[in-house]
């Protein structure tokens, strides 16, 4: 038997232990997912070590940027992106790989019109570094929105509360803001200066209904979950496992 899991904190709500349990029995496969959720990753180190050996691992909030330095080697679009979601492992040897561009991208695309030029990308963790490198290879221009001002940071919500968000048509929500069971937080924009030819993404799949994305349909714009990407970059992860 193979075993893969998912790398996190707070993951019992995740959607990768579902999606591959289904996944391996729906196919007959002998494997078994489970989820590995850690107090902090010096704990990984002991994870490595203790029980059945792994073949694979995804990982998720808040360590897909602190697990690099126990990795032994990356691709070349985790090491651009600097952030890592999915681990092979190999003969003891552990390489790392971003999937969630390539799910980022490819839910996106479909729903990307003429009118779509500018993006405004929340929050600076691993997700976003994921979804701006997608954004570079759609030729998207794109900025950044952060609580606090920093480098490489053009916006923070108290200066978008100002500007509003006539210059940029797709509004991209890679916080956990909103996440079952706070239904009732949203990131705070200036919803009334949405219109029809703006598309919200936001990256959260529980619950499917956001309320960032509730104050999206309000103004008419576009909205799409994260179930899609997060559909994609499942299926990429298990092909680079069996690669």
């Amino acid at each position: 038997m193979k075993n893969f899991g998912l790398l996190g904190k707070n993951i019992d709500y995740s959607f990768s232990r579902g999606y591959f349990k289904n996944k391996f029995e729906t196919q007959q496969l002998d494997c078994a997912y489970s989820n590995f959720d850690l107090e902090t990753i010096e704990d990984f180190e002991t994870l490595k070590t203790s029980g059945q050996p792994l073949s694979g691992l995804n990982v998720t909030i808040p360590y897909k940027e602190v697990v690099i330095p126990f990795l032994d080697a990356m691709d070349s679009d985790a090491q651009a992106i600097g952030a890592v979601n999915t681990i092979k492992i190999e003969n003891g040897k552990l390489t790392g790989y971003n999937t969630d561009h390539f799910g980022f991208e490819n839910s996106l695309k479909p729903y990307l019109k003429p009118q779509h030029k500018n993006a405004l990308i929340l929050g600076t963790g691993g997700a976003s570094k994921a979804v701006a490198f997608a954004l570079k290879k759609l030729g998207i221009p794109y900025d950044y929105v952060s609580r606090t001002p920093s480098d490489g940071i053009k916006h923070t919500y108290e200066s978008i509360a100002k500007e509003g968000l006539k210059n940029y048509q797709i509004i991209i929500n890679c916080t956990p803001i909103g996440t079952f069971p706070n239904l009732n937080a949203c990131p705070a924009l200036p919803y009334d200066t949405l219109t029809a030819n703006h598309l919200l993404y936001d990256l959260i799949y529980n619950p499917e209904q956001t309320l960032f994305l509730k104050n999206g349909k309000t103004q008419n714009a576009t909205t799409l979950n994260g179930l899609e990407m997060l559909r994609l970059q499942a299926e990429k992860s298990w092909e680079i496992w069996n690669s």
